[in-house]
């Protein structure tokens, strides 16, 4: 599918469930791109439309220059809706995705007819005393230790998302064909024969830094007027038990009424997008907002 212009260069689209119906544009996470929503886009195939950015800073849209930050992602969406011709879409996003698709309808809510953030979107204050490069470090650690690897061959790659406790069970299991095209679609050459991840190290670093602290995002989740859905894992990045919810955090979150929770059971932060029974339950809450009864 074509790229749109945006501030700084062109962002490219991908078509995941192309057809007629209503849009859902969907947002990836911070250091994934836009196939990471292969499986729940084939599981809405023929109900709705599904177009997914390289957001900028990442695979195609690496080139496209800063700034960076969540506000120029919730930007960029509304320049894709422009582009695609599109009054209003539902919104959905992943991770870091799903910071920018409430910031997005916060800052354009006439562009937005419903969200649905997938274990992210909401978060909480940082620990007192803790400095915020310091967080950001711990957090982002071992993703940014990636992004300076380089690699032989994309087997070599594959080989490397082999052994991760929650990403490797995901690519050998009924999704694996999506799951090798969503992690080799990160690969770039690095100009001396080898590869390595597309993902813009300074784009990371200020996206991260906006999921941490950017006050506009945090308030934006709470503060929507359109039908806003929230799944979340109950496991972590590394599969660990303790993800990046629980009971007892949702309910200090002091979410509105008008927000609907909902536990993905039995799934890790990362194969909420990936594991068969996970995509059913993203797909039902995808078809809800785009066929209200």
């Amino acid at each position: 599918m074509s790229g749109v212009t945006v501030a700084g260069g062109v962002l490219e689209l991908h078509e995941l469930a192309p057809g007629g119906g209503p849009l859902v544009l969907a947002l990836h996470g911070i250091t994934a791109n836009a196939l990471s929503w292969g499986p729940v886009a084939e599981a809405v195939s023929g109900h709705v439309r599904v177009v997914a950015p390289d957001l900028r800073g990442r695979a195609c849209s690496r080139a496209v220059a800063g700034p960076f930050g969540l506000a120029a992602h919730a930007d960029d969406v509304a320049a894709v809706l422009d582009h695609l011709g599109v009054e209003r879409a539902v919104l959905a996003g992943h991770s870091m995705g799903a910071f920018v698709a409430a910031l997005a309808a916060a800052r354009h809510p006439s562009r937005v007819s419903g969200v649905l953030l997938v274990d992210g979107g909401f978060a909480f204050p940082p620990p007192p005393g803790v400095d915020g490069d310091d967080l950001l470090d711990a957090v982002l650690g071992p993703a940014m230790a990636r992004l300076s690897m380089t690699f032989g061959s994309e087997v070599d790659y594959l080989d490397f998302w082999a052994p991760h406790p929650a990403v490797g069970p995901a690519l050998d299991g009924p999704a694996g064909d999506a799951v090798r095209d969503y992690l080799l679609h990160d690969l770039v050459g690095d100009g001396a024969g080898a590869l390595r991840s597309s993902c813009v190290v300074d784009a990371v670093r200020a996206d991260g830094t906006g999921v941490l602290s950017d006050g506009d995002a945090h308030a934006a989740g709470t503060s929507l007027d359109v039908p806003t859905t929230l799944l979340w894992a109950p496991r972590g990045l590394m599969n660990e038990d303790q993800g990046l919810y629980d009971d007892q955090r949702l309910s200090a979150l002091d979410l509105p009424p008008r927000v609907r929770v909902r536990q993905v059971a039995d799934t890790n932060h990362y194969d909420v997008l990936f594991a068969p029974d996970s995509v059913t339950v993203v797909a039902e809450e995808l078809l809800a907002l785009t066929h209200p009864s």
